[in-house]
């Protein structure tokens, strides 16, 4: 079942079935391109949580029992399924989050890779036999922790819920997953691929609801056994709080403010370009988003003017039209935001090279913004834009680059551009972050490890530390009894 704008009646999954809640409670979901009202998503109850608990609870037993080579191959179907439906997905994931169709359909087959790669994790979580005294045997363990209680924002609505989901089943643990309100369309397709995967009931449960109500409830359970949450810091540490305060360990992958240094020896253009690519995409709402640059006085001038024309270059529009590279903000919030940044910047001195206003047309659109001459005071330079704002800053030397990028207590992404491979090494020894990428602006990989430092939250998911938070390491010692 559609809405006339193609956009499907969403639905919870709760023990294996789907299900619109108790009571009926709805709330609207809006095309952030045209600010239209496109469907509307099912807020679960308490009673709906508590029955994909008790899900999650029996899903555990039924999937930890399940042979590792059956758990793989479910998986791997699930995986052939998002990438057979990834156009799909796609394009619904563009209808309620904005960024552009190529992006999203993107994701989506993306997420099918990250998914094999976990599936095949699954295989490789070895334990280890120590050596021990004559007649004992001495071993370490690595079993699935339990439920799962998991929380994902709405910036990338496939692949953000499937680093949780697909981490978890692939450790052998169930979940109960709280998606966002705001697309909640392209979570429930994602969960429908591993449902006709032939996932057993229970083991996958979608809720959507209020967020301090759904959290406050599954973190409570003494079903749940870890909280693995992605999102903003303040939120990060209110939900790590309540957990702590019950004994569970989380898995927190939370905010950052990311530096990019463009050192002397860089050439600028070449820099500016790199960096332009990845501070457009998604309209400059991804956490690891390069959002405070860093350049060396002598080639400044130059990476600004084409920083600018990279800017300048950027069409605009509805995520569905053919041509467009950089769709709306995710709502209204967000537009706010950047707005508020932007004024207080040029309030305190900052200068706009270009964009630095929202588009006159419907939507949460808001052009791609370059300012120059911002003082270290201005808001922009500690807070997280989370939007297509890039502030170009002169620095004289690297120990005062350095010492700028590390100066906020965020520590998620950082990037460096330099043609020596010594400052290159410097850049990886100093600049305090958990993802560093050089001479270009990476987004994360399945194979590798993604995680931050300080505020920016603990736990890696990616790589093989990916299975990690949601493993137990038991230690066995076994004496022999003729």
């Amino acid at each position: 079942m559609t809405t006339d704008h193609g956009y499907p009646a969403v639905r919870m999954y709760v023990a294996g079935a789907w299900c619109q809640g108790e009571t009926g409670r709805t709330a609207p979901v809006v095309d952030p391109a045209t600010e239209e009202v496109i469907g509307d998503v099912p807020l679960a109850t308490p009673a709906d949580l508590d029955r994909a608990l008790d899900a999650a609870a029996t899903g555990f037993e039924v999937w930890r029992a399940t042979p590792v080579a059956e758990r793989t191959r479910v998986l791997h179907a699930a995986a052939d399924l998002i990438a057979e439906r990834a156009d799909a997905i796609g394009r619904i994931a563009t209808l309620e989050q904005g960024k552009p169709l190529a992006e999203s359909t993107g994701e989506a087959r993306r997420t099918a890779d990250t998914l094999r790669w976990h599936a095949d994790d699954a295989r490789r979580a070895y334990g280890r036999v120590i050596p021990s005294a004559p007649g004992t045997v001495l071993t370490v363990r690595r079993e699935p922790l339990g439920p799962v209680a998991a929380f994902t924002p709405w910036n990338f609505p496939v692949g953000g819920p499937n680093r949780k989901i697909s981490s978890a089943l692939a450790a052998g643990c169930s979940i109960v997953i709280k998606a966002s309100e705001e697309t909640p369309a392209t979570a429930m397709e994602l969960v429908r691929c591993y449902a006709d995967a032939g996932l057993p009931p229970g083991v996958l449960n979608l809720v959507f609801g209020e967020p301090a109500e759904v959290s406050e409830h599954l973190i409570s359970s003494p079903v749940t056994r870890l909280v693995a949450f992605t999102g903003s810091v303040p939120v990060g540490k209110l939900l790590a709080g309540r957990a702590g305060q019950v004994m569970k360990p989380s898995l927190m992958e939370l905010g950052g403010h990311a530096p990019v240094i463009v050192c002397a020896d860089a050439d600028p253009v070449r820099a500016a370009r790199r960096a332009a690519g990845a501070k457009w995409a998604n309209a400059g709402q991804v956490c690891t988003s390069p959002s405070r640059f860093l350049v060396h006085e002598s080639v400044a001038e130059e990476f600004t003017a084409a920083f600018v024309e990279a800017a300048e270059a950027v069409t605009v529009g509805n995520g569905l039209d053919a041509g467009t590279r950089m769709g709306p903000l995710a709502n209204e919030r967000r537009v706010e935001a950047v707005r508020r940044l932007t004024a207080d910047a040029v309030a305190r001195g900052a200068k706009i090279r270009t964009g630095g206003e929202r588009l006159d047309r419907p939507g949460y659109f808001f052009a791609p913004t370059v300012l120059t001459d911002v003082p270290e005071e201005a808001e922009l330079m500690s807070e997280e834009p989370f939007g297509p704002l890039a502030p170009v800053v002169p620095f004289r030397d690297l120990d005062e680059a350095l010492a700028i990028a590390n100066s906020l207590p965020y520590g998620l992404a950082a990037y460096g551009f330099t043609d020596s491979a010594a400052t290159a090494e410097r850049l990886a020894d100093s600049l305090q972050a958990g993802i560093l990428s050089l001479n270009h602006c990476g987004g994360s990989v399945h194979e590798a490890p993604s995680g931050g430092v300080k505020d920016s939250g603990y736990g890696r998911e990616g790589g093989p530390e990916a299975l990690d938070a949601y493993l137990v390491t038991k230690r066995v010692s076994h004496l022999l009894v003729p």
